[in-house]
């Protein structure tokens, strides 16, 4: 089993006696019925329907002092709870931002069940494996005593980008795509039965319409990576941006029509001095760049 502390992953807590039903009318999943043996993937939108946060969330049992916690990026933990703060109004909720004293723990390629900390699951794909909100200072001793290697963050990340599951602020922008487009759809982040939450109509109605025509998905590359952000190429037109990578794969933002069109014109998908290979990860449930179409 591997363990590694993230340094790029903040807490905040809501509690309070509102704090259920003032989640659930927010995020994209359904907070109104989980129970503190579940964990969720949930995205806070804009009403336009753009992600402003995309967390996993975990309740803490009752004897730890209940309440909900969010396993969120710190790129954008403040605008989360601005946000929160400004959706607050009466209700009887507290907002904190605990990331000083906790930190979030990954876990993977083994199944612990720890003394200390929240634990929980990645709720996104089986595969990610297991998360711990703990004290920062102890992440060397809980990973010992669960007989795991402890590892840098950074093969956590390439764990992350193997199975082709992006990293908002750097596979996509905060405030700027929408669930579709992370592929949140696909990885149990949005509840499309659930009641209302801000930004369902839109959300909604690219479900039911299947617009979405930008979608992040996982490449192969040889050589060195491009820098995130670099603009992937077919022949003269830009089709998409590259975003994270590790070990000769990962992520980019396209336009799936217009990949679909290279590929079938026999254009490569290029960004910098390295060409892409796409690859269809097993989850994924749309159609796919260059796949076979049934006759």
């Amino acid at each position: 089993m591997k363990a590694s502390l993230l340094p790029d992953r903040s807490v905040i807590k809501v509690s309070g006696d509102d704090a259920r039903k003032f989640l659930n009318g927010l995020f994209t999943a359904n907070i109104g019925k989980m129970t503190p043996d579940q964990s969720l993937y949930a995205g806070l939108l804009t009403p336009q329907g753009k992600i402003i946060i995309d967390a996993i969330v975990a309740e803490a049992p009752a004897q730890d002092g209940g309440g909900f916690l969010f396993d969120a990026p710190t790129a954008a933990a403040k605008s989360c709870v601005d946000r929160l703060n400004t959706y607050k109004l009466r209700s009887k909720v507290t907002i904190e931002d605990l990331s000083d004293a906790l930190g979030v723990m990954a876990l993977w390629d083994g199944e612990a069940t720890p003394k200390h900390g929240l634990c929980y699951r990645d709720p996104r794909l089986p595969t990610l494996g297991q998360r711990i909100i703990l004290a920062r200072e102890g992440a060397a001793e809980v990973a010992a005593e669960l007989g795991a290697e402890l590892v840098p963050a950074a093969a956590f990340e390439a764990h992350r980008i193997a199975l082709g599951v992006p990293c908002g602020g750097l596979d996509f922008a905060y405030g700027d795509a929408f669930p579709h487009e992370a592929v949140m759809d696909q990885l149990h982040g949005v509840d499309f039965k659930k009641g209302c939450f801000v930004g369902q109509e839109v959300v909604t109605r690219m479900e039911r319409r299947g617009t979405a025509r930008t979608r992040i998905v996982p490449v192969a590359f040889d050589g060195l990576a491009p820098e995130i952000g670099t603009e992937v190429i077919a022949g003269e037109k830009a089709v998409g941006t590259f975003g994270s990578a590790a070990d000769g794969r990962g992520l980019a933002l396209l336009r799936l029509d217009r990949a679909e069109d290279a590929l079938a014109a026999g254009q490569a998908l290029v960004a910098g001095a390295a060409t892409l290979r796409l690859i269809k990860p097993v989850w994924a449930q749309f159609p796919f760049p260059g796949e076979t179409k049934p006759t």
